[in-house]
């Protein structure tokens, strides 16, 4: 009669192999698929964000400039006048941020490409 212990600890060694099979299997047949270098796929997934960003923080500016100027020319109230008026420059100097850090990575990155500065 056979032993129910060597018997499942055979069974155990057989699916252990039979997993890293296929897990070696799975790896090399989607190497063509990540053929890029991990760096470039980075860069386009930071350009597509940066581009959504950028799409999103232009209307939420929009928006919320225009209610501020409403605020602005509407309210009796000087206060309620002064916090518009600093609301709107708050808005115009992160917009004008974030637009700005495209052009500032457009710029610097044939600089330091390849990790090699050439300046």
């Amino acid at each position: 009669m056979t032993n129910p212990k060597k018997k499942k600890g055979q069974r155990l060694a057989t699916t252990y192999w039979s997993l890293v099979g296929a897990g070696a299997a799975v790896i090399v047949s989607l190497q063509p698929v990540f053929a890029d270098t991990i760096w470039n796929r980075f860069s386009n997934i930071m350009k597509d964000v940066y581009g959504q960003l950028v799409a999103i923080s232009t209307i939420v500016a929009v928006t919320a400039a225009a209610i501020a100027l409403l605020v602005r020319m509407i309210s009796r109230n000087q206060r309620a006048v002064d916090e518009a008026t600093s609301w709107l420059k708050r808005i115009v100097v992160t917009w004008i941020t974030l637009n700005s850090l495209g052009f500032i990575v457009a710029y610097l990155q044939p600089l330091i490409a390849g990790g090699n500065y050439a300046g």
